[in-house]
């Protein structure tokens, strides 16, 4: 009875942890072999094409066509969190039909969007004018906040302490 309970505990442990953050339907039809590199250099050619990014949201803004979100890509984890690297290909601009609350979808947040490639648009970056891969939003998953501040693994500023007590030799005998 005990092996059959420790079982489905460990089985229910590592299915909620893999729960997948876009739906199985739509990763079926991610084009898996186009990556941000290859969009940024030329959105038209793999307009229709769904793809699969994750970054950091830039800003978002509520317009008439629905949410526009500006992104800055960023290489994915096993999980589809934007790695913490300082390492992108560019930024996307993401649009959802619909509303989004933009104090939510704020600067900051990590995020990974699906949809598909509608093409480029052109907009002020500073001074320059920077040529945005646009991409329809179909589904997009919004990470937690990341907690600041230090990790202790003891009570400050009892960090010393041993966690069985104050012997560092004691033995359960």
């Amino acid at each position: 009875m005990k092996k059959i309970f420790c079982s489905l505990m460990l089985f229910f442990l590592v299915s909620a942890g893999c729960a997948p953050i876009i739906s199985r339907q739509l990763r079926k039809e991610i084009s898996r072999d186009i990556t941000f590199k290859e969009v940024i250099k030329d959105p038209g050619i793999y307009k229709g094409k769904v793809v699969l990014l994750s970054g950091i949201i830039l800003g978002s803004k509520n317009r008439k066509e629905g949410t526009l979100i500006e992104m800055l890509q960023k290489p994915a984890d096993m999980e589809g969190r934007p790695k913490d690297v300082d390492e992108s290909d560019g930024r996307f601009l993401a649009l959802y039909d619909g509303y989004l609350d933009t104090a939510i979808y704020s600067r900051g947040r990590e995020a990974v969007a699906a949809g598909e490639i509608k093409g480029k648009r052109t907009l002020p970056l500073g001074e320059i004018e920077y040529a945005y891969p646009l991409i329809l939003i179909r589904e997009i998953h919004l990470f937690k906040a990341k907690k600041e501040g230090r990790f202790h693994p003891y009570p400050y500023p009892y960090w010393w302490y041993p966690p069985w007590g104050w012997y560092p030799y004691w033995y359960p005998w």
